[in-house]
């Protein structure tokens, strides 16, 4: 099983901070599953521009390929001016509309208020669902309270963000076992 986590903004660390997190936690605890993680930061993404995600060379290219391979994604985005940033938006253009079809997507957010909690039900969710995601429904909110010298310091979060990787590995588990089994049932 292949897990890829997504630092979906350029600028700030505290998303990467909870994504580090996730990511460290998949690694301790289900050390069979290939888990990574790409952080936009770190990264030359092109602007999309209508072209099949494969035309793309060098980071795009890359970034783009890897999310089509995964069998499951932790999808991490900060809020700003009340929305996903534009990074992120950028990396779901660059890939078809049925791009995760058949994978779990799950989230985590991180805000500097509480005012932003539902960023992820109104545009996360819609994007991820409209791109045939198979979504964690339960996701991880994180405050800038929850953080303290770029770590998380509130136990509550560090439970949810345990049980947010549980969950996708054991719904990616599902998902992958009822695909088996319709195949053999039906041959398709």
């Amino acid at each position: 099983m292949k897990i890829v986590g997504l630092s979906g903004s350029k600028i700030g660390n505290k998303t990467r901070t909870a994504m580090d997190c996730a990511l460290k936690v998949l690694k301790e605890n289900y050390p069979d599953v290939d888990a990574s993680l790409i952080d936009l930061a770190e990264y030359e993404v092109q602007f999309s521009d209508g072209r099949n995600y494969l035309e793309y060379e060098g980071d795009t290219r890359y970034v783009a390929q890897s999310l089509m391979e995964a069998d499951a994604l932790i999808i991490g985005t900060p809020v700003f001016q009340a929305s996903i940033p534009a990074t992120l938006k950028n990396v779901f253009d660059l890939l078809p509309v049925n791009a995760f079809r058949e994978k779990v997507a799950a989230m985590i957010v991180t805000a500097g208020s509480p005012k932003h909690y539902l960023v992820a039900e109104q545009q996360l969710k819609p994007i991820l669902a409209y791109m045939k995601a198979q979504i964690v429904q339960t996701y991880v909110f994180i405050e800038e309270k929850d953080f303290y010298r770029k770590e998380i310091k509130n136990d509550d979060i560090l439970y949810r963000i345990n049980r947010l990787a549980e969950d996708t590995v054991l719904l990616t588990k599902t998902y992958g076992r009822l695909r088996k089994e319709r195949e053999k049932q039906y041959g398709f």
